[in-house]
């Protein structure tokens, strides 16, 4: 995926300019920064300033990269995702039907993420904080949470040949793309919703582990309705 960088258009949505290789050297330095802040201390735990000086950037090209706190961790969150999910590529699921590979998918992305509870707990929040100028990369979170749940419909999940399923969870319409489960929007919308506020319950300690786990399961079930 080539990354953009941070439009700086006051909100209206227009798409910005790929980064250069340069550029996105620098953009990975300070997402490298501000997670290795919140693995430390959490949400609280990244100061814009800090991450400057940890990334080896001037404080004014930071937030020309991320405007604030919470643009850098929903970044963050994309981030990861991006990393959980080719990682789940390389893992070959075992359920014999849609939903089952879905709630198996689904339940490693929790582990990965239950591996780093700091950071887990400071990307929750940040997209729980996000506003409104947040919304394109808070749209990319969900985009790459639908194509994880898509690559798992498809035969042979996530270890299946071929490039990733794409979509989009939060619009109106189904979800976009020729690859398998591309009719079940509206379901792969639910479903990642419902993956999200299970990942706000347990990093606010409402839900255990297994009440996790046994949600995504039921949740999962929509995919074969």
């Amino acid at each position: 995926m080539t990354a953009r960088a941070m439009p700086d258009d006051g909100g209206s949505g227009a798409c910005p300019a790929p980064l250069t290789e340069r550029q996105e050297e620098r953009r990975r330095r300070i997402l490298r920064a501000g997670a290795e802040l919140a693995a430390r201390g959490g949400f609280d735990g990244v100061q814009m300033r800090e991450v400057a000086e940890l990334s080896g950037v001037a404080l004014g090209t930071l937030y020309r990269y991320f405007p604030s706190k919470v643009h850098l961790l929903v970044a963050t969150m994309r981030d990861r995702l991006e990393r959980v999910h080719e990682s789940l590529r390389g893992r070959p699921l075992r359920g014999e039907t849609a939903a089952e590979r879905v709630a198996e998918t689904l339940i490693r992305a929790f582990h990965a993420f239950r591996g780093e509870p700091r950071l887990a707990d400071a990307v929750v929040r940040a997209l729980t904080f996000a506003d409104r100028s947040v919304s394109a990369e808070v749209e990319r979170v969900s985009s790459r949470t639908a194509a994880i749940i898509l690559d798992a419909v498809g035969p042979g999940g996530p270890g299946a040949e071929g490039p990733p399923a794409v979509a989009r969870v939060p619009g109106s319409g189904p979800a976009s793309g020729s690859g398998p489960g591309a009719g079940c929007g509206s379901a792969v919308r639910v479903i990642g919703h419902a993956w999200h506020a299970v990942l706000v319950a347990w990093v606010s300690g409402r839900a255990s582990v297994a009440e996790v786990e046994a949600d995504i399961v039921t949740v999962s079930r929509l995919i074969d309705t």
